[in-house]
């Protein structure tokens, strides 16, 4: 039993010699490393040539397929287009005298361009537009400020109007 004791303590003391042996390789290892960063930090240049490399590595991906050109859509003509209805001509018993370039809603009065020939007060005229169409005696006109009584071509006056109107509504003079 001495010779198993012995040969066990023997084989222990292997064992450690073998790990102490395995220790200082690993510290002269981790020396060596640091060692050798150490010497690795002024030499930065080369771990950015290893990324760029790393990156062109990265952008050298495989071609991808080329989208399939769609056929063009062949779209069938619709209805033809409606164009806009020309002006109506004037009834037998209506001369067109001037337009109405502008309208203040809140005194219910149009401004008219007076065209041709003149307007007095007592005639009666049909104002006709897109969405405009009533007809009503001249009863009170104004230019700049000033009650009128007649007013000829090439003239804007104000007009009293009972309906609302809108710019480009004509003016018609009824005979």
């Amino acid at each position: 039993m001495a010779k198993k004791a012995k040969g066990k303590k023997k084989a222990a003391k292997k064992k450690t010699a073998k790990k102490k042996a395995v220790k200082k390789k690993t510290t002269k290892k981790k020396t060596a490393k640091k060692k050798a960063v150490a010497k690795k930090k002024p030499v930065k240049k080369k771990a950015a040539k290893k990324k760029t490399a790393k990156k062109k590595a990265a952008k050298a991906k495989p071609v991808r397929k080329q989208p399939v050109k769609a056929k063009p859509v062949m779209v069938k003509p619709g209805p033809a287009t409606m164009r806009v209805p020309p002006l109506e001509e004037p009834a037998s018993n209506e001369e067109a005298v001037g337009t109405v370039t502008h309208y203040y809603s809140h005194l219910n009065v149009a401004v008219v361009q007076l065209n041709k020939g003149t307007l007095r007060s007592g005639d009666t005229i049909h104002i006709k537009g897109s969405t405009t169409d009533f007809t009503q005696p001249v009863e009170s006109m104004e230019f700049e400020h000033q009650h009128i009584d007649q007013t000829s071509a090439g003239q804007s006056f104000g007009l009293k109007v009972k309906d609302h109107a809108r710019e480009h509504d004509i003016v018609y003079r009824l005979k």
